[in-house]
């Protein structure tokens, strides 16, 4: 959910909305001051933030995160706004030489013992985008939401802001419409997030090309097929988290409103575009103060922008921009592109191969004369990016040149070979480049990516047709949980996941 900053409030006075305003103008001044003169750390590395699931000994939601954080005792895990998820953060590495192999090691390690913590607790860990045995009674339960004032604060606040229940509504092979009293929906969605640090000269084109292959992306990585326990969309994630924080009433967005949950509407030349459209059209959910919250003006040289930053912590882009002053009060700062697009899971090696495809993509199509940005409209970057989220593996994107095409077919024929041109100018290791982005090649031939093997799995089971919120249905996805975390713990990447256990077939 990445919201940053602890909370003190969990409402705020129209006093307090009007002074936010303004020092949020003050800070948006400030950044550009900032941005033209500025030494910036320019190193390009790269980071990841994982979210996880906590399941009990039947598969349901286990709402223990705080008890399981105590059990793992180490600052790289923190709590997530739904009772039974919690976050991994991954120390930034380089991507160069062995850096995407350590970024493997380091996930597996941490996955380890976020395992073993949650084993003290009774509890799984399950890595995947939205949790199939997650039910609309356990959302409704007040335990589903974790007891800290800022993920109170963020419910209470878009549920006033929108003055209504928040109404989630998919519909794909089966369809699911019902209206929530917050914003639990929300907590069903479970990420994996990629950071890129990028010099401020080079924060464009590594955001429009993030932009431009989002598509595929989604396609590629789906592995939220089941919200509810229904059928939806292969990356549901991205819908219901829409759908879930939209401050918007009806009427609003029919005016054309900004959602808050956003792919963008252009390509952008500098950073502080992104920064300009979040204060020009986003009111503050959280109008917390500098003072309240305990935050510096400075942090060395580089201004903190408190107010700027807990309000680009309140619009949830699928690329957002990040700028961060150093901790080691060095007086220097960076900005980096946060890909918040793809879902978590399924093994550490397919979310480190997607992390190579994304880092060499962005890389190669960054250096182009002709950037694909200026072939490719910034609505049909859009609608990729919802088709892949609708139709995964088998979604057909436009791509300058070749028109409308296969989703597996653009990324074999075409654009792997460019991820491993983009890998090699940023000194990646041969040898990992082939394996990396050979899970990808293979992924992409059996169009298996962790949506696809529930579908098939569900299906593959007795009884293979069950309807929604039957017992049989219910049952199945128990079993499907069960065989996803074996499976995950296998570590084996996903396309070479077997269907189904021979001893889960029924006589």
């Amino acid at each position: 959910m990445g919201m940053g900053d602890a909370i003190s409030a969990q409402s705020y006075t129209p006093r307090q909305r009007t002074d936010y305003r303004k020092q949020l103008g003050h800070d948006l001044e400030t950044f550009d001051a900032y941005l033209q003169d500025a030494d910036f750390l320019a190193r390009g590395t790269i980071g990841l933030e994982l979210e996880l699931n906590l399941v009990d000994e039947n598969q349901q939601p286990a709402p223990v995160n705080q008890q399981v954080l105590e059990a793992i005792d180490n600052p790289d895990f923190q709590t997530e706004i739904g009772s039974f998820n919690f976050e991994l953060n991954h120390p930034v590495l380089s991507v160069e030489g062995a850096g995407l192999k350590n970024l493997e090691n380091g996930l597996d390690a941490r996955l380890l013992a976020a395992r073993a913590g949650a084993k003290k607790c009774g509890a799984r860990v399950a890595s995947i985008g939205t949790l199939p045995t997650l039910t609309k009674e356990f959302l409704d339960a007040p335990e589903w939401i974790t007891d800290e004032n800022r993920y109170r604060a963020l419910s209470n606040m878009v549920v006033q802001s929108r003055g209504e229940l928040v109404h989630i509504d998919l519909s794909n092979r089966e369809s699911f419409s019902a209206e929530f009293n917050d914003v639990a929906p929300e907590a069903a969605c479970t990420s994996m997030q990629l950071h890129l640090q990028v010099a401020p000269n080079r924060f464009a084109d590594a955001w429009n090309a993030s932009q431009a292959i989002a598509g595929v992306q989604a396609a590629l990585s789906a592995n939220s097929p089941l919200f509810l326990g229904r059928k939806l969309w292969h990356e549901s994630r991205v819908p219901v988290f829409e759908q879930s924080i939209d401050t918007r009433t009806p009427e609003l967005v029919v005016q054309g409103v900004r959602p808050r949950v956003w792919f963008g509407e252009r390509w952008i030349t500098s950073i502080f575009d992104l920064f300009e459209e979040n204060v020009r059209y986003f009111p503050p959910l959280l109008p917390e103060s500098r003072e309240d919250s305990g935050a510096p003006i400075m942090k060395g040289k580089a201004p903190a922008l408190h107010y700027l930053n807990l309000h680009n912590g309140t619009v949830w882009r699928w690329n957002r921009p990040i700028y961060a002053p150093s901790d080691s009060g060095d007086g220097t700062a960076h900005v980096r592109v946060e890909n918040r697009l793809l879902p978590a899971g399924p093994t550490a090696t397919d979310m480190v191969a997607d992390a190579a495809f994304y880092y060499g993509m962005v890389n190669y199509l960054s250096e182009q004369n002709r950037p694909v940005w200026s072939r490719m409209s910034f609505n049909e970057a859009r609608a990729n990016f919802y088709e892949g989220c609708r139709n995964g593996m088998f979604a057909r994107v436009k791509w300058p040149t070749l028109g409308k095409i296969d989703v597996a077919r653009l990324v074999r024929n075409h654009l792997l070979d460019r991820a491993r041109k983009g890998l090699e100018d940023l000194k990646v290791d041969p040898e990992l480049i082939d394996y990396y982005l050979g899970i990808i090649d293979q992924r992409a031939a059996t169009r298996q990516n962790g949506a696809v093997w529930q579908l098939r799995t569900l299906s593959a089971m007795n009884p293979s047709v069950s309807k929604p919120d039957t017992e049989a249905r219910r049952a199945a996805l128990a079993r499907l949980v069960d065989l996803y975390i074996e499976n995950q713990e296998s570590g084996k990447p996903v396309h070479t996941w077997p269907v189904i256990e021979p001893e889960y077939r029924s006589n």
